[in-house]
């Protein structure tokens, strides 16, 4: 919980928030709507995934349609990237009000050798308690992250674990429907990111 009030106060993002009521949809009198993010809809990669989450259980993004799913690739060591992300979304789901309980949250490590299923767990709900955390096998977090364009790799440091992990800083957003829409940069703020759920969570149904 401390991590979680220090990183949103030192980002400034309730005063962000805040504005993000204000914020038109785009689209809504027609036309295509104007995401902040990448608009990736169509793209044929970033099509699922089939990982377990901490007690064991296999778990894809089918299981969540009727939410829009925001998914990250990261490791529970990240000093910056990772922990940024987490406080940015859930401060937005909670920004969204009763709108929030549709928005599903995924992390997937990037690092299976030390994020283990308890630190993981222990990780995610640190920022949102129904965040939920994935793990697979080097082989399978491979697959995954290659499946999603997703680039990892390890930079060794002073011992064999206290290594970091370089690794693609962005999430993808799903629809309700459980397509793929969106790949938001890090860094884009919660502004955008608030702007553009608002529109996917307001969409309706093909």
């Amino acid at each position: 919980m401390a991590i979680r009030r220090s990183l949103i106060a030192a980002l400034g993002l309730l005063p962000l928030l805040a504005a993000c009521d204000k914020v038109a949809l785009p689209g809504a009198a027609g036309g295509k709507p104007a995401f902040k993010a990448i608009d990736i809809t169509g793209a044929e990669y970033a099509q699922g995934l089939d990982l377990a989450d901490p007690d064991g259980k296999r778990r894809t993004l089918a299981e969540f349609k009727g939410k829009v799913v925001v998914v990250f690739f990261g490791f529970t060591h990240c000093p910056d990237v990772c922990p940024t992300t987490l406080v940015e979304l859930a401060a937005v789901k909670k920004q969204l009000g009763a709108d929030g309980e549709r928005v599903q949250g995924v992390f997937v490590t990037v690092d299976p050798e030390r994020d283990t299923p308890e630190l993981l767990k222990a990780y995610v709900e640190n920022f949102d308690k129904g965040f939920v955390a994935l793990r697979g096998t080097p082989e399978e977090t491979r697959a995954v992250a290659k499946h999603f364009k997703v680039f990892y790799n390890k930079v060794p440091g002073k011992t064999d674990t206290s290594y970091t992990v370089d690794h693609t800083a962005g999430s993808y957003v799903f629809d309700a429907a459980g397509k793929i829409r969106l790949f938001t940069r890090y860094g884009s703020g919660a502004e955008a990111l608030a702007h553009d759920l608002k529109i996917l969570l307001n969409e309706k149904p093909a």
